[in-house]
Order: C-alpha cells, then sequence, then structure tokens
C-alpha cells in the first residue's frame, strides 16, 4: 500500500522506516530543509537506537522516499498519516494545534481522489471531529475522512513500539470505512495478535491522554512517598518492591527520583487539564495538577540537596553533572529534569560541568554557559560533588574507585536510585538521594 507520513520527526520517521519494513510503499513529508536533507541522505537528526540503519536501508531501497511538497503528497497514495508535533503553547497549558490545523489547510485542498487521514499526533479530545468538518468544507468533490490512530512510543524503543506495540487504537466516526484499511495497514501486527481496539475518535484522543496522565501520576506518586520516606528514614526503593509484587499496582514506574521530562508527558497532561476546562470538568482532573506540582518539587530538592551536601552553599563549588537527556537511550533534553537541575546549580554559584552519552549537542543549545566534558572522568575532573541525573548504563555500571583520584571531593547524589549504594561507600564516598 502506498503510505503518506506528514512530519518527519521524531514520531513520523520512526513510523515512516516501520511502514516501510512491512513493505508499504512509503513517502514522508518534512518542510524542514535541515532534516529533509539528512533524512534524504538515510540520516537521522536525532538519537534513537536501531532507526539510522532501518530508516537508511528503505532510502537507499526506493521504498521510502522524503519530500517537501504537498502536491507530490497528495497525488502519492490514498492514505496519510499526521505525525507533526503539538507543542505547549506559550503562556498557556493547551496544545499548540497550529502544525497540526496546516496538514489539514495545506493538503486537503489538492486531493483529487478519495483519501483517508490519520491523526497519530497527541491532541486534545475534540480535534478529529474538528479537522473532519474543516476538511469537508475544503474538500473538493472527493470524500476524505479523518480517523485517529494514537501512538505509544517510548524514546528508546520507538521501533520496537511500532512494530511489536501492546496495543493498536482507532478512533472513527460511525459509517466510516478506516477499520478495514487500518487492519491492511497493521496486518503483520494484528496477525501476531496485537489486541486492536476500535472505539470512536474521542475515545481513542482520550486513550492516549489517560495513559500518559496515569503514568505521570504513578511516577509523582512514588516520588511524592519518596518525599515522606526521607523525612522518616525509610528506604523507598524497598518500598517500592514491596508494593510493586501486588499485581494491582505493579513495579514498573514505581522509581523514584528527579521526576519525568521530555516531549510528552509535562505538556501532554498539561494539555489534557486545559481541555478539561475547556469542557467544562476542570475539577475531574485537578489531582494532575499535584502530580505536575510533585514532579517540579523534585528538581528543586535535588538542588537543596546538593547545597546540602556542600555544606550549605554552592558558591564555587565543581559540580559533576552525569546526564543531561530527560531518559537513558535519548538525546531529547526537552523539559529535562537533569538540565534543569545543572541550570538552577549554576545560577546558585556553582561550577557545573556536564557529560551524557548523546544530549551534549543539543544542552548546548538550551543551556550555552554551562561546560561540557566528552567522557565521565572528564566531567568528574576535581570535582566537588558528583550528581548522577540520567540512569544511562554506564553511569550505573560505575566503578567509583575510578573516580577517586579524579574528584577532589568523594560526594555522590544519586539522583535516579540507579548505583549501588554499598559500593559506593565502601570506596569511600559520602553517598546522597
Amino acid at each position: 500500500m502506498r503510505l503518506t507520513v506528514i512530519g518527519m520527526g521524531y514520531l513520523g520517521a520512526t513510523h515512516a522506516a516501520c511502514m516501510a519494513e512491512f513493505g508499504h510503499e512509503v513517502l514522508g513529508v518534512e518542510r524542514n530543509p535541515d532534516r529533509l536533507a539528512k533524512l534524504k541522505d538515510g540520516e537521522v537528526p536525532f538519537y534513537e537506537p536501531g532507526l539510522p540503519e532501518l530508516l537508511k536501508r528503505h532510502i537507499d531501497s526506493g521504498r521510502l522516499h522524503v519530500t517537501d511538497s504537498y502536491d507530490a503528497a497528495a497525488s502519492w497514495g490514498e492514505v496519510f498519516f499526521i505525525a507533526v508535533g503539538t507543542p505547549q503553547k506559550r503562556g498557556e497549558n493547551a496544545a499548540d494545534l497550529c502544525y497540526v490545523d496546516s496538514v489539514i489547510e495545506e493538503l486537503v485542498p489538492l486531493l483529487e481522489h478519495d483519501a483517508l487521514i490519520l491523526g497519530k499526533s497527541t491532541v486534545p479530545v475534540g480535534t478529529a471531529q474538528r479537522l473532519a468538518d474543516r476538511a469537508n468544507e475544503l474538500a473538493k468533490d472527493v470524500h476524505v475522512e479523518v480517523a485517529w490512530n494514537p501512538e505509544f512510543l517510548r524514546e528508546g524503543f520507538a521501533i520496537q513500539d511500532t512494530i511489536h506495540p501492546d496495543r493498536l487504537v482507532l478512533g472513527q466516526f460511525a459509517g466510516g470505512g478506516a477499520e478495514a484499511v487500518t487492519r491492511e495497514i497493521y496486518a503483520p501486527i494484528i496477525e501476531e495478535g496485537t489486541p486492536f481496539i476500535v472505539t470512536d475518535t474521542a475515545t481513542a484522543e482520550l486513550v492516549k491522554a489517560s495513559a500518559n496522565a496515569f503514568l505521570a501520576t504513578k511516577i509523582s506518586f512514588i516520588n511524592a512517598i519518596a518525599e515522606v520516606c526521607s523525612a522518616a528514614g525509610a528506604d523507598v526503593s524497598a518500598l517500592a518492591d514491596a508494593i510493586g509484587y501486588d499485581p494491582r499496582i505493579g513495579r514498573k514506574f514505581l522509581n523514584a527520583g528527579i521526576g519525568f521530562g521530555g516531549g510528552c508527558l509535562p505538556k501532554d497532561i498539561r494539555a489534557f487539564m486545559a481541555r478539561a476546562g475547556e469542557l467544562g470538568a476542570a475539577q475531574a482532573l485537578t489531582f494532575l495538577r499535584e502530580v505536575d506540582n510533585v514532579n517540579m518539587r523534585r528538581r528543586t530538592r535535588m538542588v537543596e540537596v546538593a547545597r546540602e551536601a556542600c555544606g550549605g552553599s554552592l558558591v564555587g563549588v565543581n559540580v559533576a553533572i552525569l546526564g543531561a537527556a530527560f531518559k537513558p537511550e535519548s538525546d531529547d533534553v526537552r523539559d529535562s529534569p537533569a538540565l534543569n537541575v545543572a541550570g538552577q546549580i549554576q545560577l546558585q554559584g556553582a561550577s557545573v560541568t556536564v557529560y551524557d552519552p548523546k544530549a551534549n549537542p543539543n544542552s548546548r543549545a538550551i543551556f550555552p554557559t554551562l561546560s561540557y566534558a566528552e567522557s565521565t572522568l572528564e566531567a568528574c575532573d576535581h570535582a566537588d560533588v558528583v550528581l548522577v541525573l540520567t540512569e544511562w548504563a554506564e553511569f550505573r555500571e560505575l566503578n567509583p574507585y575510578d573516580l577517586n583520584s579524579v574528584v577532589r571531593q568523594r560526594i555522590v547524589i544519586d539522583g535516579r536510585l540507579c548505583l549501588d549504594k554499598a559500593q559506593w561507600q565502601s570506596a569511600g564516598w559520602t553517598y546522597f538521594t
């Protein structure tokens, strides 16, 4: 089948490459000239394990093409995926839907045949209905159906989550033909026995928003409990293990630390709250405000721990920050807790050196005043305190003895509870969380 993916950022590039892997002929549309040039050469302008090889293989084979032309897209095929960004509006909690809207405004008037538009971008409930109404206004003697097929990708596992997802969700309008086409597109996945949930568009939009809200709530819950454990002298990791054995709770996402970040959870829960308010259901999601507050408070708390560990002041202190990405196996620093903490510590008078295996370039673009190192040893050179803020494997597996001759003081703050406390203490380090 011929498929078009509009927006070749993280979501779109992954989806396009994986659809080509399934044997479809795919056209990707990207308006950013720098990103487009890289994609045409088979290069991925961000870090995602396995994606560069997959994308280049299908660019080279001719199964995947990229363009900046909506005219070319309109004539390519009959199925169009919307995979553009929905960032948070400046100064507001609501999602900015200008990129999603522009797809309909630019594409639909060019269509000369019936088409199915499948939304994958994360949008507020009611967006599909609004887009469908607008598409009907713009369509010229053709039938354009809009349906919603939300994504559930985890950065670092995007290919796996696309090719072997834990579920597929399709929201369609009554009487539409989206289900049959979508089943054909995803036939290899459905044949594996993956649940395929067909519902209305509003429910499909809310599935994505609700999933992110639940994950954010679970993370903030264990971080709130971590504050109580700290006050009581209890072990939050042991507590999480104990309650995680309850199948109604589960152990995943019960890792206390400096909280969640990235380009999805923070802005998505805020957009969810904003949309609930527009619908007159603001009271239903008031708990998400505290989820957000707990998450942001963890960053401030980490700065306080660093200050306490250094005797009450960070002025003139050499600080090594290990990790800048919001999570391992990613170079994404959008709303990164690690980078936020680094910036706050610098503002309190410390000299801060950051090292991340993949996110240094993106970090420099946001915080050019921080110093950056090319290795753990370089970052820790003459450090008075070392903060581990992203749980990359190379940090989890660090041998503290290797740092003993490099640092000025043996103080480590385990912001992700990913280190072996006993090992670090036996190496002469003072360990904080």
